[in-house]
């Protein structure tokens, strides 16, 4: 389930409790120091913690001294507040997943004996299937910037889309690229994904290689205020490109091109996988791809290309 750092506009801004935070802080040490996860996702374990204790600290106070006294019903309360708040039942499944993993960390540290949040069950969710776009849609998506004279970088911003459906790359492993971390002549890119892993993607498009070429070559050096900095996209400031910028970047060239409903970057990585499937690729070599550490994970992909399954039928049936 991917993570986002979300804060409520309903979190409270009481300060914690001292020893919820000393309890907090030991907790994300351990999540980047042992398990070895990524900024962006301690950031969320963050989010959803602060935004639990807090709520605890609103709403049972004296009642709850310490994290001990955390019992099912509170557990509980604080689900049905999270609904009362229109969370969706993935957003509050994350939340109780994140309890889970920190309630246990106080158990295994010595902080807790036993913990009542094994009691509770995740709300029941349906499987949404990702949104995939026709091949000629995404070909018309990469190729948007540069349309309209206001589009100052459009080099940058093509080699970004194009990137993105080329390798199947998160938006943080592209956003996060370095120049050396880019082999045009081979068409590699070295991408660091969800746990530090490392892993190639491979730039089998000769356009994108050849437009993130011309990008290097014209457009990077103007953005390049300290001729060091080492990433490979730049803002118009010299600054690495962020996540947010990217979906903002995402969101602008899809519109401007008629693209309707929810486009992201991760849309074209959904894009790649679903597309790799209806050319042929098997399920193991698309994890592989993509990085997911489980295969279910890639599984979900089988069911929406239903056009090759459709071709097989038709072919292998003696009435198909």
């Amino acid at each position: 389930m991917p993570r986002r750092a979300h804060r409520s506009p309903a979190s409270p801004t009481r300060p914690l409790p001292q020893s919820f935070d000393r309890h907090l802080a030991a907790f994300l040490a351990y999540l980047e120091a042992e398990c070895g996860l990524a900024e962006n996702t301690v950031k969320s374990y963050r989010g959803d913690l602060r935004d639990f204790l807090g709520w605890l600290t609103e709403h049972r106070g004296d009642s709850v001294a310490s994290l001990e006294a955390v019992d099912s019903d509170t557990l509980r309360d604080y689900l049905e507040a999270l609904r009362t708040r229109k969370l969706a039942t993935s957003s509050q499944a994350r939340r109780l997943s994140t309890l889970r993993t920190f309630f246990r960390f106080l158990v295994f540290d010595g902080v807790l004996k036993e913990t009542a949040v094994e009691q509770i069950r995740s709300p029941r969710m349906w499987q949404r299937l990702p949104k995939v776009l026709g091949t000629e849609v995404v070909d018309r998506l990469i190729e948007e910037p540069g349309r309209a004279s206001s589009d100052r970088f459009p080099l940058r911003d093509r080699s970004l889309l194009g990137l993105l459906y080329a390798t199947g790359c998160r938006a943080s492993e592209v956003t996060g690229l370095r120049l050396r971390d880019i082999d045009l002549e081979q068409g590699l890119c070295r991408c660091l994904g969800k746990g530090n892993k490392e892993r190639l993607a491979y730039i089998g498009s000769p356009s994108v290689r050849s437009t993130l070429q011309d990008y290097l070559g014209s457009e990077r050096p103007n953005l390049a205020r300290d001729p060091q900095v080492p990433w490979l996209f730049l803002t118009r400031s010299g600054n690495p490109l962020s996540r947010v910028t990217l979906w903002k970047l995402v969101k602008k060239y899809a519109a401007r091109c008629g693209i309707s409903g929810d486009v992201s970057p991760h849309t074209l990585r959904h894009c790649f996988a679903t597309h790799m499937l209806a050319g042929g690729a098997g399920i193991r070599e698309l994890q592989e791809l993509l990085g997911h550490a489980s295969v279910a994970t890639t599984q979900l992909y089988t069911q929406v290309e239903h056009s090759r399954l459709k071709g097989i039928h038709e072919q292998c049936h003696p009435r198909g």
